[in-house]
C-alpha cells in the first residue's frame, strides 16, 4: 500500500468528502458565490496588489500599533455607521467582549441578555464568562430575533441587550424595522444599553430600507466584521461613543489586540468597503430570485419536502433544508460539481434532525450570472443525483 493510500484509508469518510468538495469548488466553472476565504494565497495577494492603490496612498509609512492605515479604516467605519468613533480589532470575539465589558462597568450590571443562537453562545466556548466576567441570559430560543414583549417581560435585570443582526444560525434572519425599534425601546425602558452584533450588518440595508447610519444609530454600540460580507482578510471594528471607544482601545491592548502591523488586513477591509459594500444590496436582491427558483425547482423535481428559509431572504444569505442525511446531500453536491462543473451547494450540509439536513446559500458576484431557469436546471440535476446516491 502506498503512503498516500494509507493516509487516505486513515481519513474518515467525512474528511474525504470535505476534501472532494473543496477541490470540486475550486475547479467548478459555475457557483453562486466565490468567497475570498476560499481563494489561493496568490489570489489573495493579488487583491492587495490591484485594489490597495484605489483606497490608500501606498507611499505613506506602514502602520505601527494602530496608526496610519488602521486609523484611516477606523475613521471610515465611524463615518459609515454615523458614530463618534471606531476601533479596529483583530477579531470580533475580542471586540464584543471588550464592548460589553466596558458597558458592564458603566451600568454596574455584568448580565448580557441575548438570543440562545447568538454567536457568543454557540461559537465562542463561553468566552463572555470565562474571560470577561460577564454573565449571559437567553431572552428566547425561537428562530427569530427577540420581541419587545420578551425583552420587556424578561424575568431578571440585565445591563445590556445584545442583538445579532442578522441572526445567522436562525437563517440570517432580521426583524422588521418597526420590530427592531420596538425591541430597542423596550431595552431602554429597562435602563439597559443596546449593543448590535453586526458582523453582517453591512448586508441588512435592503431589508430595512434604511442607510447603515440610521440602522446603527438605534444602538449604543455596534460591532462589524470585515471578512464575513466584505471579503477582507479578517478583522473587526467596534463603533460607538468616543469615550467608550477610547476605553475599548485600552482593553484591546490588555487582551493582546495591540498588533504591531496590520496593514494587509486593514487594506483588505478598505478594499471591501470600496468594492463589496455597494454591491451587497444587489446580491441581496438577486438572492431573492435564486431562493424563489430553488423553491420552484424542488417542487418540480418532486422532492418529498424542501424548505428555503427565510422564504424571501432577508440578506444575500439563507438556508436550504432537505429531507436526507447530510452525507447523501454532500455526496450529491460533490458529484454534480465534478461531473458538470456546476456547484449549486458549495457549503457543507449539517444534520438538522433524523433524516433532515440544512446548508447555507450565499449569493455574490458569481451568482448574478445565474437566471432563475439556470437555478431550476441545476436543482433538477442535483435532485436526480440525490435520488441516485440515496438509493445506493
Amino acid at each position: 500500500m502506498t503512503d498516500t493510500a494509507q493516509q487516505d484509508g486513515e481519513k474518515s469518510a467525512q474528511e474525504r468528502l470535505r476534501e472532494r468538495r473543496a477541490v470540486a469548488y475550486r475547479e467548478a466553472s459555475r457557483v453562486l458565490s466565490r468567497g475570498g476565504f476560499r481563494s489561493t494565497l496568490r489570489e489573495r495577494l493579488a487583491l492587495l496588489h490591484d485594489g490597495a492603490p484605489e483606497v490608500y496612498d501606498l507611499d505613506e509609512p506602514a502602520d505601527i500599533y494602530g496608526n496610519g492605515v488602521v486609523e484611516t479604516l477606523e475613521e471610515r467605519v465611524a463615518a459609515l455607521l454615523g458614530t463618534e468613533a471606531a476601533a479596529f480589532f483583530p477579531t470580533g470575539t475580542m471586540a464584543q467582549q471588550v464592548a460589553l465589558r466596558c458597558w458592564a462597568g458603566r451600568t454596574g450590571n455584568p448580565t448580557v441578555a441575548l438570543h440562545a443562537l447568538a454567536h457568543p453562545e454557540v461559537w465562542e466556548r463561553g468566552a463572555f464568562g470565562a474571560v470577561s466576567g460577564l454573565r449571559t441570559v437567553r431572552v428566547t430560543g425561537e428562530p427569530r430575533l427577540p420581541t419587545a414583549d420578551e425583552v420587556r417581560d424578561f424575568g431578571e435585570p440585565f445591563g445590556a441587550l445584545m442583538l445579532e443582526l442578522p441572526l445567522r444560525d436562525a437563517g440570517f434572519v432580521l426583524p422588521s424595522w418597526e420590530e427592531l425599534t420596538e425591541v430597542v425601546e423596550a431595552a431602554r425602558e429597562r435602563d439597559a444599553v443596546v449593543h448590535f452584533d453586526g458582523a453582517r450588518l453591512w448586508e441588512s440595508t435592503l431589508h430595512f430600507g434604511r442607510p447603515l447610519a440610521e440602522i446603527a444609530g438605534l444602538a449604543d454600540s455596534v460591532y462589524v466584521s470585515f471578512y464575513k460580507s466584505l471579503d477582507g482578510f479578517g478583522g473587526a471594528a467596534l463603533a460607538g461613543p468616543k469615550t467608550l471607544v477610547e476605553e475599548a482601545k485600552t482593553w484591546r491592548h490588555r487582551y493582546g489586540g495591540m498588533v504591531f502591523q496590520q496593514f494587509p488586513t486593514a487594506l483588505s477591509a478598505l478594499i471591501g468597503l470600496e468594492r463589496e459594500l455597494p454591491r451587497l444590496p444587489v446580491y441581496a436582491s438577486h438572492a431573492r430570485v435564486v431562493a424563489a427558483a430553488l423553491r420552484e425547482g424542488f417542487a418540480e423535481a418532486g422532492l418529498p419536502w424542501a424548505r428555503v428559509h427565510p422564504e424571501t431572504p432577508h440578506t444575500h444569505e439563507f438556508q436550504v433544508w432537505l429531507p436526507y442525511e447530510a452525507d447523501v446531500l454532500g455526496e450529491a453536491a460533490a458529484l454534480q460539481a465534478e461531473q458538470t462543473g456546476t456547484m449549486l451547494f458549495a457549503s457543507a450540509w449539517d444534520r438538522g434532525g433524523p433524516g433532515l439536513s440544512r446548508t447555507e446559500v450565499t449569493v455574490r458576484a458569481a451568482g448574478l450570472e445565474w437566471t432563475a431557469d439556470d437555478v431550476k436546471a441545476a436543482v433538477a440535476d442535483f435532485a436526480a443525483r440525490v435520488t441516485e446516491v440515496a438509493s445506493r
